[in-house]
């Protein structure tokens, strides 16, 4: 991970997140709401948004100070927590399956662990 690879992953994840937030909320409103997940929906890209605002400012700090190397720990741990957790449960959304539901906790440990890895990264600040 660098930092150069942090903010092009938060560009590509905050178009994705913008894209499929439109798109649930517009052309899926009412199938979501239907089948009662629109709330999960809406979970699931404000995560997104949360942490790749997140990305955004680690990469900004990681190429302002280079020498913070671990901070692609952090933006590993979250990129993994958007995959795990607002992945599955917009799998969970479209698909019903709702044994996926049971992968968004591993999602959530992930971005505790992203938050806990800046402590530890920026603590020479």
């Amino acid at each position: 991970m660098t930092a150069r690879l942090l903010l092009q992953l938060a560009g590509v994840l905050g178009a994705l997140g913008v894209a499929i937030g439109a798109f649930g909320a517009h052309a899926l409103h009412d199938t979501l709401a239907k089948a009662g997940r629109l709330d999960t929906f809406e979970t699931a890209v404000r995560y997104q948004f949360y942490h790749v605002l997140a990305l955004l400012a680690v990469g900004v700090l990681w190429a302002a100070r280079p020498e913070l190397r671990s901070l692609g720990t952090t933006g590993w741990l979250w990129l993994g927590g958007i995959v795990l957790f607002s992945g599955s449960l917009y799998t969970l959304c479209f698909t019903g399956i709702t044994k996926l539901g049971a992968v968004a906790p591993i999602g959530g440990l992930l971005f505790v662990a992203g938050w806990l890895s800046l402590v530890l990264a920026v603590r020479e600040l």
